[in-house]
C-alpha cells in the first residue's frame, strides 16, 4: 500500500506540476472544445489518454517497447500543435470533433507514456507489483487531469456562457495558448533531436 501512495503521487505530479507544462498544455488544447455541460465527454476523454498512456507504460516496463527519449520528448509537443491546429480548423464543435478528439487522446497518450517509460522503468524494483504501481500512477496521473479539467471547463463556464465570448472564439484562445508554448518547445527539442 505505501508503493500505491508513491505511485499516486508521482502520477499527480507527472500531470500537476510545472515542469509537467507539456501534458498540461495538451489537456488544454484536448479539453478547449468541451463546455462544462460536456464534462462527461471530457471523463471519457481524459480517460482515454490515460489508457493510452498506460499501455506504453506497461509495454515499456516488461520490455517490450523502447523508443528513443529525445524523439518521443521532441514528439510530445507536437502532438499538441496538431490537436491546436484541429481545433483551429474546426467551423463548430459537434460529433465529428469529439470522436476524433477521443482518438487523438488515446493515440497521443500511447506517445505521452513513452516519455515518462524510461523514467517510471528504472524507478520500479525487482518484484515490486507493477499492477499496484501502475494503478497507483494512472489514479494520481487521472486525479489530476480531472482537476486541470475542471479549472478549464469552470473557465469556459465564465467566459463562454456568463461573459458571452463565443464558443469558437475560446476554443481559439485556448488552442493558441498551447500552440505558442509547444512550438518553443518543438523548436528546443529539435535541436537536441537533429
Amino acid at each position: 500500500m505505501q508503493n500505491l501512495g508513491f505511485y499516486f503521487d508521482l502520477g499527480w505530479h507527472h500531470i500537476i506540476a510545472w515542469d509537467a507544462l507539456d501534458h498540461l498544455l495538451f489537456v488544454l488544447v484536448l479539453s478547449a472544445v468541451y463546455l462544462v455541460a460536456d464534462w462527461k465527454k471530457v471523463l471519457v476523454l481524459i480517460t482515454a489518454f490515460t489508457f493510452g498512456h498506460s499501455l506504453t507504460l506497461i509495454l515499456s516496463i516488461v520490455d517490450i517497447v523502447r523508443v528513443n527519449a529525445k524523439l518521443v520528448e521532441f514528439l510530445i509537443p507536437v502532438t499538441i500543435v496538431i490537436t491546436a491546429v484541429f481545433n483551429l480548423l474546426q467551423k463548430e464543435p459537434g460529433l465529428r470533433t469529439m470522436q476524433r478528439n477521443y482518438f487523438l487522446a488515446f493515440f497521443f497518450g500511447l506517445v505521452h507514456g513513452l516519455g515518462f517509460a524510461n523514467a517510471i522503468r528504472f524507478m520500479m524494483e525487482k518484484g515490486d507489483s507493477i499492477g499496484m504501481n501502475l494503478l497507483g500512477f494512472n489514479l494520481g496521473l487521472e486525479a489530476g487531469q480531472i482537476v486541470v479539467v475542471t479549472g478549464i471547463l469552470l473557465l469556459s463556464y465564465v467566459v463562454v456562457n456568463k461573459a458571452g465570448l463565443k464558443r469558437n472564439w475560446w476554443v481559439r484562445v485556448l488552442s493558441v495558448l498551447g500552440i505558442l508554448p509547444a512550438g518553443k518547445m518543438i523548436w528546443e527539442r529539435f535541436s537536441t533531436f537533429f
